[in-house]
């Protein structure tokens, strides 16, 4: 599938992203959701300083929800200082080619609406590899899950959501880089880790993830290692352009949350400085 190069019928800025997954990934009622969120957030260690970037997982909050607090909990001294966050998760429903961004004016979750930065996605609507896709936002998970942290954590903030398909390093790197660089600017990328194996082989897959991450080596990292591989490699190409470095915050799977130990899912969460 094609993304949308026309101005005209993809940059409408009239409609809100509606939540796709509440009370299946995470409580559809507002004050259940931000308690849960703050409980998963007080269990969670601080992680030491503000990050430029994180990697946090998206699954149902039951089974990532503690790991995904540790990518947020060093960002709880943050409100005021960052004011955008650029937001990027992969296609799990749609596939098609390049970066998507939306025309929504905001994306909403139980705790309220999220307004998005379109002065933000105007300077990266040239790049050819971008543009709008409003099926790829409509019932993405990946995206939304994150927002409930991010508004627990930082209250108020402008959003520049996008949505992975097929991409490059190269051109993840080149869109991060066009958008990080600002002050108050933080990153986020959605992205479990290793799907359904037993859970020592997800162990040791999931180690070797970790490892390359924090060697910042997207040649070590595919579809296998991490369903977010695209804006994850994006990342790390971005993080060694930068020379920014990596840390484990936590490294996880459903065995240790939530389900059973035959059938893992593996969560990890990263701190980039």
């Amino acid at each position: 599938m094609l993304i949308n190069r026309s101005c005209e019928r993809g940059f409408t800025m009239s409609h809100v992203r509606h939540p796709a997954v509440a009370g299946l990934f995470y409580p559809r009622d507002g004050d259940e959701l931000k308690g849960q969120v703050q409980g998963f957030l007080s269990r969670a260690a601080d992680g030491g300083g503000i990050p430029r970037a994180v990697i946090a997982p998206h699954a149902g909050y039951v089974y990532s929800g503690p790991v995904a607090a540790s990518a947020y909990a060093p960002l709880r001294g943050a409100a005021g200082a960052i004011g955008r966050v650029i937001l990027m998760g992969p296609s799990h429903r749609l596939g098609f080619r390049g970066i998507a961004t939306t025309g929504a004016a905001h994306y909403a979750t139980p705790l309220g609406p999220v307004p998005i930065d379109h002065g933000a996605l105007e300077k990266i609507r040239e790049l050819p590899w971008v543009g709008w896709l409003e099926p790829a936002h409509a019932q993405e998970h990946s995206l939304e899950v994150q927002l409930p942290f991010l508004q627990t954590v930082l209250g108020e903030f402008q959003l520049v959501p996008l949505v992975a398909g097929e991409a490059s390093p190269e051109q993840v790197g080149e869109v991060l880089a066009r958008l990080g660089d600002a002050p108050g600017t933080l990153i986020v990328v959605s992205s479990d880790l290793s799907h359904y194996h037993d859970y020592a082989t997800a162990q040791r897959l999931d180690r070797a993830t970790s490892a390359a991450i924090e060697n910042l080596c997207p040649e070590g990292i595919d579809h296998r290692s991490a369903c977010g591989s695209v804006p994850v490699n994006g990342l790390l190409h971005l993080a060694r352009r930068w020379g920014w470095s990596a840390r484990t915050l936590d490294l996880r799977n459903s065995g240790d949350t939530a389900g059973g130990k035959d059938r893992v899912v593996g969560y990890g969460a990263y701190a980039f400085h």
